[in-house]
């Protein structure tokens, strides 16, 4: 999620780019927080996860984006559509942890709580 919004936040323009450059911009580094606070659980749980590049590009099922310029609407429904699919994701997977480690399911479900948060908030961004 923060390479794409990082992505989309150089690259969106139209009349709403100041506000979505603004917004993908602490976005970002939220994410970047919530990847740092489940690498730091897996890591105490004796989970080395493999955070390259190309470990996440084979990891990541969702369609890369287009290069070039993305009207900032545009930039938004793209970002709402992988967020939500990330928080069902991790709905999901927060469900399988629970039977295994109580300690890292609650923090799944801070991070689903601030991402279905955001993703309330970049809705509120989308044309009717």
């Amino acid at each position: 999620m923060s390479l794409a919004g990082k992505q989309l936040q150089w690259t969106s323009y139209g009349r709403e780019f100041v506000s979505v450059h603004r917004h993908l911009h602490d976005l970002v580094g939220e994410w970047r927080e919530l990847e740092d606070a489940v690498a730091e659980r897996a890591a105490a749980i004796g989970i080395a996860l493999d955070g390259t590049a190309a470990a996440v590009i084979e990891l990541d099922d969702h369609r890369p984006l287009e290069p070039g310029f993305t009207e900032a609407g545009d930039a938004i429904e793209r970002l709402c559509s992988q967020l939500w699919d990330v928080a069902l994701r991790l709905r999901q997977r927060g469900q399988v942890v629970g039977a295994l480690d109580a300690v890292t399911q609650h923090l799944l479900i801070g991070v689903q709580r601030k991402l279905e948060a955001q993703l309330w908030m970049l809705r509120s961004q989308l044309a009717d």
